[in-house]
């Protein structure tokens, strides 16, 4: 059973890679489609198979690198998957806000 206060860390599923030479250092970085992904499982946040669906796994790059304000690894992703962001977090211009009960009944 997993418990309620332990804030989860999502690392990044892509549907394609890139290279990226920096310093004159190569880094795989995430392009494409991109979803949240738990380290250790076999399928994303949203339900889907990494092998079936051809995901590429990127351990080392986090879901909030993938945000364009982030200045991360966002620089070839072309779209985040709505359902993973729904669960790891969204900001930016399409976040909306947390969702709230705005007349409860008595």
């Amino acid at each position: 059973m997993r418990s309620k206060g332990r804030s989860r860390s999502y690392a990044v599923a892509a549907s394609g890679q890139w290279t990226d030479e920096e310093e004159g250092r190569r880094r795989r970085l995430p392009a494409g489609e991109v979803h949240a992904w738990e380290p250790g499982r076999n399928e994303t946040v949203c339900g889907l198979s990494l092998s079936r669906s051809r995901l590429v796994r990127f351990a080392g790059v986090t879901w909030t690198d993938t945000f364009p304000e982030s200045g991360g690894a966002a620089d070839r992703v072309q779209r985040q998957c709505p359902r993973c962001a729904s669960v790891a977090g969204r900001r930016g211009s399409d976040a909306r806000p947390a969702w709230h009960r705005t007349n409860p009944r008595p």
